[in-house]
């Protein structure tokens, strides 16, 4: 077997399940707050087009994908994040993929350059742990980015010396970021791009949670963006990861994008070719109704802007936690330890969250998710109210 498999830690639910192991809840329904899974309906225009495209089970897909999907990609970067017209070309510059999860992983695969020695993946800390095993099995080390309050949650960029960007081949990014909701500026996205144009290195943005924000006047800024307005119109360097099951509520529609740069998109079309990850052809189509329309997207952020108010108001005071810049995830501080704190809230009031320092790694003895929880905002309206309510119970009981 592939000794790299030994370097992979457990998964944060794997964790999770373990600390409620033994514990007996209260006779209240469970809440769950744990996982980032979509909860509201899937707009009718997706599940409609998959349902009358059933037909094309009979043909294989391309792992390339049709013209048409990867046109409706193109239309949507360029509107969404003001592209200059015709800078993205649908033969070039766009591949579906079957998730951005299966995505993110397998870029680092094709990415790392493993005759180059000591290869490094940058990434934030907490962080999606996919990154890491992406770079374990890529055959890099994963190089750790602190993301604390006094950042502003952001990665700590200023903390990479210059022989740690030198053995950089790929960096992560997530922006908005999963768990702490902080949106990289512009001009950070451009101070990396040079970065990484200095040091020979691949930015990979996940930007799966862009189109869940409370400003509708400000959406987060993207990666493609911030490389457009300092001249790099053919995105050397810069790929994007987008995905429709947070912005369109189809976790299983398994549908998403990779874009930008078109020399490192053709290599990881190879890639994929031999991976064997082609997106069925009725999802394509369901995904092409899904790019093309606005509405139900506006009416998402709407519903996670009315769970986010409620909540607030109600554990207002009682910790210490602020709206973030976008995605739908609070990020609180704990009275207690984390893991203590999500182990009593689920005895005490059957709800369940996830520790912070289950999404962190220590780093010279400091993880800097400890002493926070993680809350997705993903359950209806009257669950979180309801959460919120017992958790300021839980609170109120110390």
């Amino acid at each position: 077997m592939n000794g790299d498999l030994q370097k992979l830690q457990p998964y944060p639910f794997e964790k999770l399940k373990a600390l409620k192991a033994g514990v007996t809840p209260p006779a209240l329904e469970h809440i769950a707050l744990s996982i980032g899974e979509p909860k509201h309906a899937t707009p009718k225009l997706i599940t409609e087009a998959v349902l009358s495209h059933l037909h094309h089970l009979s043909a294989y897909p391309t792992t390339k994908g049709t013209e048409n999907l990867r046109q409706a990609i193109c239309d949507w970067l360029t509107r969404r994040f003001e592209l200059p017209a015709g800078s993205l070309d649908p033969e070039h510059n766009a591949l579906p993929v079957n998730g951005t999860r299966e995505a993110l992983f397998a870029f680092a695969q094709a990415v790392v350059d493993r005759s180059r020695p000591d290869p490094l993946v940058l990434m934030p800390n907490p962080f999606y742990q996919i990154y890491e095993g992406a770079a374990l099995l890529a055959g890099a080390e994963p190089h750790f980015l602190a993301c604390r309050a006094e950042t502003g949650f952001l990665p700590d960029f200023d903390a990479v010396d210059a022989a740690t960007w030198d053995r950089c081949q790929l960096l992560y990014l997530c922006s908005p970021g999963n768990p702490t909701g902080a949106v990289i500026p512009m001009a950070e996205l451009q101070r990396l791009i040079g970065l990484a144009e200095q040091h020979d290195f691949v930015i990979a943005a996940d930007e799966c949670y862009s189109e869940i924000y409370f400003d509708e006047d400000n959406p987060p800024v993207g990666l493609l963006q911030a490389a457009a307005a300092m001249g790099n119109t053919d995105y050397r360097r810069c790929v994007v990861f987008h995905s429709l099951s947070k912005r369109s509520n189809a976790p299983g529609l398994r549908s998403g994008f990779v874009a930008g740069d078109a020399a490192v998109l053709a290599d990881f079309l190879r890639y994929r070719t031999y991976h064997g990850c082609a997106m069925p052809l009725q999802h394509q189509v369901a995904s092409i109704a899904a790019w093309h329309d606005e509405t139900h997207v506006a009416h998402n952020r709407a519903l996670y802007r009315e769970k986010f108010d409620a909540v607030l108001d109600i554990l207002d005071g009682l910790l210490p936690l602020q709206r973030p810049d976008a995605g739908f995830y609070l990020w609180p501080q704990t009275p207690i330890p984390d893991d203590a704190f999500a182990r009593g809230l689920f005895e005490q009031q059957h709800v369940t969250v996830l520790p912070g320092s289950y999404l962190s790694r220590t780093v010279d003895g400091d993880n800097p998710g400890a002493g926070r929880i993680r809350m997705a905002l993903v359950a209806p309206l009257d669950e979180c109210v309801d959460a919120a309510g017992r958790i300021r119970a839980y609170i109120e009981s110390f």
